[in-house]
């Protein structure tokens, strides 16, 4: 997921999308244990995206904050 896709989102949505990232994360760990994951790219891609997703919640919300003084 890009930034410019996510920063277009709600703050609601991307909370929606973060929870079902970390859903999937920890799923896809799971098949790593147990040696059934085949595609070990795909961690490192939603841990980036989860990442990315945090930070914009982050940096909205401080611009709310700015905003208010």
């Amino acid at each position: 997921m890009k930034v410019e896709d996510v920063r277009k989102l709600s703050a609601d949505e991307i909370h929606a999308k973060l929870s079902d990232a970390r859903e999937e994360l920890m799923k896809l760990r799971f098949q790593q244990v147990t040696g059934q994951l085949t595609d070990t790219s795909r961690l490192r891609i939603l841990r980036r995206d989860i990442a990315r997703m945090e930070t914009i919640l982050r940096q909205e919300a401080r611009e709310a904050l700015e905003g208010a003084k």
